[in-house]
């Protein structure tokens, strides 16, 4: 099983970045997909999830209409397009999965959920 980021790097402020979490080894169309992200001296946070059953998604407020996930169910692959990036963006972001639909839910609250997969994380810089 794993769960494999990429497309971290440095952003300036105002910038893009595309993150990718492909999955394999589970049958992760079936699984609610998303991402956390922690930087450092701060709590793990919330940003964004989706069913890949049924393309339901879900936003912390603080990145509401400047992220976007999406899902490939053919690539087994979920994106987060990262737009205006500020330096609150920062941090190390993480790919998690679970098969429960509803492990969603904690993502806009940040709520603990013990998701039974993770990614390794990928470094997220956003420079003024």
């Amino acid at each position: 099983v794993q769960l494999v980021e990429s497309g971290g790097g440095l952003a300036q402020t105002g910038g893009s970045l595309r993150l990718s979490c492909a999955a394999s080894g589970f049958a992760s169309n079936d699984y609610a997909i998303g991402w956390l992200r922690q930087a450092p001296g701060k709590g793990r946070e919330g940003v964004a999830c989706v069913s890949m059953r049924d393309g339901r998604v879900y936003y912390a407020d603080s990145v509401k209409g400047r992220f976007t996930i999406s899902r490939d169910n053919a690539k087994n692959t979920v994106y987060l397009q990262m737009n205006s990036l500020n330096a609150e963006d920062a941090a190390v972001y993480y790919c998690v999965a679970d098969r429960l639909r509803e492990a969603c839910m904690n993502v806009p609250t940040s709520a603990p959920y013990p998701y039974d997969y993770w990614g390794q994380g990928t470094q997220v810089t956003v420079s003024s």
